[in-house]
């Protein structure tokens, strides 16, 4: 049975009609297009469920989205976030009588497309019919799609073969047009209208990331919608082919349907109404000589090809029938993780000449997501600049990369490293200024650091005095690197107007995490000093404990440290100094204590006592200045009473318990709720946890080692 639409009472409708409308109410609003389906249609049998719709309203982090499924349905009272795949961050759900509601962790705009997956938790009806399943939210009145449930025999499958496949090419890894049919079906089956045809294709490799409606044709009709999901294709069906009792399927070439690999039989699926449709056997050919390869290999050009020198990497890669489309990820391999540093920053990429929306890395890989304006195409142009900090291997020798996108994986041409580039044509780019030879005399031992306020919790500038740079730096292009110890908080964005270097403003100011990059307006020779003052309003905040930090300075020229200098925060400030007979000694610089952990921001391993041990997932920076590690690395490296699943997640130090969950920023310390600078989130199966949080709760240090780039912990 449907759930009853909601009446007037016979009383109530007739008072209104009685009385004039003095005001007119303000209109409510109710989601659209509202569509509901079942994994198995089968009566009393468990499924998923999928809906979707679309928002006239705005809904802000913690509003709630609530499904209600008729009456006749079974909703387990166990459902959690854990069971809901949704296209936006769910904070929680859970199950209240036939409702299941679910709590946002992230804003949605009106207009946006929703999609709700419930994976588990939902028993079907007993009888068959059309049954309605309720959505609503905090901002709209509710709307309900329907859902047709059939008998348990029903949903049983049977089988049809030998219907015909057409292709418009059969050579191995070429694109194809692909025509399926004709396919009776079964008994006294026709097609509804918003019912679901499934084609599984014989290899997911085939399918693009997605394929457009007007690619595909049912009984000579254009679809409303298709939806691609590992090696299945599914198909709405429209009115215009309701009360056929037939099937055929045309994909047309541009839908980016490759062919499989030769050698074996093949079959295409077709599923609906609960019968699976089995077709005649097809084989694929090996690629003939006229197939073209030219697509498979590309040519990098580097503008500086020394071993262990700092580069840019330009080329272009045709992926062929696959297209990189906006907001999907573009994937560079590099040869080794000790190319890429720990810090990336998406102005640096650039695909067909727009600036990447994000980057990230993990290992010797890196995430290029391409910009919302990205127009679709299978032509990608890569720039990856000079000031991305990508060097070259250390050994000379011959390389290629890997870039992977739309599931096609390209190798480049080889390119030689310690010797001339491999390349048909020079690299155009300009030949950056001469650097000066190394000043081998310059001597930064009295070089200071000094912060303008030493307040825990409180912003602060910084002054440094380089007492003399070994190379020169050429403005606008050479910068000034200043590492800031994790418990810093650096905004993602100082304004060049806040950071002076000799006493005039800086041209550029780039920030990178912990790292602050200062390009500046005038030239620095080498042997040259150089004051930098960053002031307050740059809003650079001191760390919230109580300690002795240690920062870094470095410059785009010189390879290894140039110096790093201890400052107390939360210190009392020293009284004016009585005349002393000698001069103060300097302050040496942070120690890392022989029981420390180490590790190292993008890469998955950390060192203890000398030993490298690897980890599930590489530690990162999250919200800017944030460090998220694994919960294994609290296990593995501090000897903590660690344990996970993919919903929580329990640190036990002595008798003082850490509760974490997954999609939270909230945390219990023994009875204590705490809240966390950023959510637990869950990658690749492993809970990734803020780790000043857990250090600072349970008795641990936390400090920067400048010499091997890590971060360590002790206790």
């Amino acid at each position: 049975m449907k759930k009853s639409k909601k009446a007037l009472p016979i009383v109530l409708a007739s008072a209104l009609a009685a009385t004039p409308f003095v005001a007119v109410p303000k209109e409510a609003h109710a989601l659209k297009k509202v569509t509901v389906k079942a994994d198995n249609d089968g009566a009393d049998k468990d499924s998923s469920y999928d809906i979707s719709f679309t928002l006239e309203e705005d809904l802000t982090k913690g509003d709630t989205i609530t499904i209600e499924f008729d009456s006749e349905y079974t909703v387990s009272k166990s459902i959690s976030s854990s069971d809901i795949d949704a296209s936006f961050k769910v904070k929680s759900a859970k199950a209240s009588g036939k409702k299941v509601i679910i709590t946002l962790n992230e804003d949605l705009e009106e207009g946006d497309k929703v999609t709700i997956t419930i994976e588990d938790g939902i028993t079907n009806p007993e009888d068959k019919g059309t049954y309605d399943v309720y959505v609503s939210t905090s901002s709209e009145d509710e709307e309900y799609g329907e859902v047709t449930i059939k008998s348990s025999s029903s949903s049983s499958s049977g089988s049809s073969k030998d219907y015909s496949v057409s292709l418009s090419s059969k050579a191995a890894g070429e694109a194809t047009s692909v025509k399926l049919g004709k396919i009776s079906l079964k008994g006294s089956d026709e097609l509804e209208t918003n019912e679901y045809i499934t084609v599984i294709f014989p290899d997911e490799d085939m399918l693009p990331s997605k394929i457009d409606a007007g690619d595909v044709k049912l009984n000579g009709y254009s679809v409303k919608t298709v939806s691609v999901k590992d090696d299945e294709v599914e198909i709405k069906v429209p009115s215009s082919v309701a009360g056929d009792d037939y099937i055929t399927l045309e994909f047309s070439k541009s839908a980016g349907i490759e062919n499989p690999s030769a050698g074996s039989k093949y079959t295409y699926k077709v599923k609906y109404d609960g019968v699976t449709y089995e077709s005649e056997q097809f084989e694929i050919t090996k690629s003939g000589s006229s197939t073209s390869t030219a697509t498979n290999s590309f040519t990098v050009n580097l503008s500086d090809p020394s071993a262990g020198a700092r580069s840019s990497y330009t080329f272009d890669a045709d992926f062929g029938s696959k297209q990189l489309k906006a907001d999907e990820e573009l994937v560079l391999e590099f040869p080794s993780a000790d190319m890429v540093p720990g810090i990336l920053s998406a102005s640096d990429f650039t695909l067909n000449g727009k600036t990447a929306k994000r980057v990230s890395a993990s290992g010797n890989k890196v995430y290029i997501t391409a910009p919302s304006n990205f127009s679709a195409t299978s032509e990608v142009k890569v720039v990856v600049s000079f000031s991305a900090w990508i060097t070259n291997p250390k050994t000379a020798g011959s390389y290629t990369l890997k870039v992977t996108a739309a599931g096609r994986t390209l190798e480049s041409k080889s390119f030689t490293i310690g010797g001339s580039v491999v390349n048909p044509t020079p690299n155009p780019a300009p030949t950056p200024t001469p650097t000066p030879t190394p000043n081998n005399t310059v001597n930064n031992s009295t070089a200071t650091i000094a912060l303008t306020s030493t307040a825990l919790g409180k912003p602060t500038g910084v002054n440094v005095a380089i007492k003399g740079l070994g190379v020169g730096l050429v403005k606008q292009r050479d910068f000034v690197e200043l590492v800031f110890p994790a418990g810093y908080k650096v905004p993602a964005y100082i304004a060049p107007a806040n950071v002076t270097v000799n006493g005039v403003a800086a041209n550029y100011v780039a920030v990178r995490g912990q790292n602050v990059l200062i390009y500046p307006s005038q030239d620095i020779p080498a042997a040259t000093a150089a004051n930098i003052s960053i002031n307050a309003a740059a809003n650079i905040v001191n760390p919230a404990v109580k300690n002795t930090y240690s920062i870094s300075v470095f410059t785009s020229e010189e390879k290894g440290l140039l110096f790093a200098r201890a400052v107390g925060v939360g210190m009392p400030a020293p009284a004016q100094p009585a005349p002393q007979p000698t001069p103060q000694p300097q302050q040496p610089a942070v120690t890392v204590p022989t029981n420390a952990a180490l590790f190292k921001v993008n890469t998955a391993n950390f060192t203890l006592h000398g030993k490298t041990y690897p980890l599930q997932v590489a530690p990162y920076i999250a919200n800017g200045n944030t460090t998220m590690v694994p919960a294994q690395f609290f296990k593995e490296a501090l000897a903590l009473t660690t344990q996970w699943n993919n919903s929580t997640v329990a640190i036990i130090s002595g008798t003082k318990v850490m509760k974490f969950t997954v999609g939270s920023n909230k945390a219990r310390v023994g009875n204590q709720e705490i809240t966390l600078p950023t959510p637990v989130v869950l990658k690749n199966g492993m809970p990734m946890i803020p780790v000043r949080t857990v250090t600072d709760n349970l008795g641990y240090k936390v400090g920067w080692d400048a010499k091997t780039s890590s971060v360590f912990v002790y206790k």
